[in-house]
Parts: structure tokens; sequence; C-alpha cells
């Protein structure tokens, strides 16, 4: 066995004797800067930035019984500002994604859930991801969640409109409302608050992504850029999560 695979088995092993984080969302960061440091197309960069969506995806299942769920942040409200060549591969790139790995990931028992408004969506991409999501719908293994045409704002506005006509319909008591009322209007209701959230690129910013869910979430922003992102880089973020002391709003 290569020296490295000795290494990332030991460190899988390591980070497998403390209680590992439940949720973990990542902030996928640095297709941009990782295209043009190579000297290559953007479209290119998005490309490499999907083997590292399956590498992480990986590293999760061989960490069975710990992390329940993954969510992952692929298209912003705000991305729609880029040109519109961009735009399009990246939704090429995820119908091309859809159709090379779905197979797989139900093979694996993963239930895939998108979030985010389907209104702007292209029709052929509205049904991608449909059936994506009914064909893994009874799966049980891992949740993966995918953030597309997402703003954390967005969903807070989308969960108080609900609730608004709940109330204006008679079917709710404004008194009612609670933290947990609340959470049963997010896109994905009752959601496990996220536990770590990673940004690569080395930035710090949470930009708009799972603004309820993030409350109490450990950030960790590993320099590396998101193409480059491996199973070694995700279990060292879990390490420096387990070293953290979370302790809620508590001494």
């Amino acid at each position: 066995m290569p020296h490295g695979a000795v290494e990332l088995d030991a460190l899988r092993d390591q980070i497998r004797t403390l209680p590992l984080p439940r949720h973990i969302a990542v902030i996928m960061d640095g297709n941009g800067r990782w295209a043009e440091r190579e000297g290559v197309s953007r479209a290119r960069g998005h490309e490499q930035g999907a083997k590292a969506v399956r590498a992480v995806i990986e590293a999760c299942r061989e960490l069975e019984g710990g992390v329940e769920e993954l969510s992952l942040y692929a298209f912003s409200t705000e991305n729609w500002r880029r040109s519109e060549e961009e735009v399009g591969a990246l939704f090429r790139l995820l119908s091309k994604y859809i159709r090379l790995e779905l197979d797989n990931i139900h093979k694996e028992g993963i239930r895939v859930t998108i979030i985010g408004r389907r209104e702007g969506l292209a029709a052929s991409t509205i049904k991608d991801l449909d059936f994506c999501e009914e064909r893994t719908r009874n799966n049980t293994t891992m949740q993966c969640t995918v953030a597309i045409n997402y703003g954390g704002r967005a969903e807070l506005v989308d969960a108080a409109r609900k609730l608004a006509q709940r109330v204006k319909d008679g079917e709710l008591d404004p008194d009612a409302i609670d933290e947990s009322a609340f959470a049963g209007q997010l896109y994905r209701p009752n959601q496990p608050d996220v536990d770590l959230l990673i940004r690569t690129s080395g930035e710090s910013r949470i930009s708009n992504f799972l603004l309820w869910q993030v409350s109490y979430a450990e950030i960790v922003s590993p320099s590396v850029l998101w193409p480059d992102f491996r199973k070694q880089h995700l279990y060292e973020a879990i390490a420096e999560y387990q070293a953290r002391n979370r302790r809620f709003g508590g001494r």
C-alpha cells in the first residue's frame, strides 16, 4: 500500500475515535482561481471541482455511521451575476454529473435533495433535478443536500411568507410561531443544524449559505482550492472540528 494511503487510513481511524460531525456543509470555493492558476478556462475549473465532490462523498461514506448529512453549495442566487458562458457551463456540468454519477450515488444508498428556488431554472435542468430526487428518494444511508439557485436570505424570506400565509388563512396562531415552527417551513423542514462548515480557498465568509442552520457551526477554512480538495483535507477538517470545545453559548 502506498505511504500516502497508509497515512490517510491512519487519519481516518484517528477521527473515528471521537464524535464525528453529524452534518457537514461545504462552500466549494476556488474553482475560478484554480483555473487561473492552471491557465485553463473557468469551465475546466468547475469540471475539476466535480472530482472533489466525488471525493468528499466517498470520504463521508467511509465514515459510515458518523456523518449523516452532507450539504453542498453548488450555485447561489448571486452566481447569476457571472458571465452567461460560465453559468451555462455550470448547468451543463450539473446535468453531466447527474448522468454519470447518479447510478453510483443510488447504489451507495445516498438520498439527494435539492434546495433553492426552481424559478429561473431551465426546464431541462428542473427535469434533471426532479429525476435525481425521485431516483434516490427512498435511500437512507446518507443525506446529500445540494443547494442550487439558493440563498440563505431567500430561504428565510420564503419561510416567513409560508408562515404569514398560514396565519392569514386562519391555520396558525401568531403566538404559536416559535423556532420549531419556523424551522418547519425551511426548504428542508427540520434539517439538523450544521456541525462543521468547511469553506475552501482560505476564505471565512459564509456567503449567504444555510443562515439558519449554521448558527452554531464550527467553521474550518483550509487554504486548498476546491478542485484540489480530497479525502485527506476533509479528514483534517474533521480533526480540527474535534479539537474544538463546542459550548453552544454556555461556559
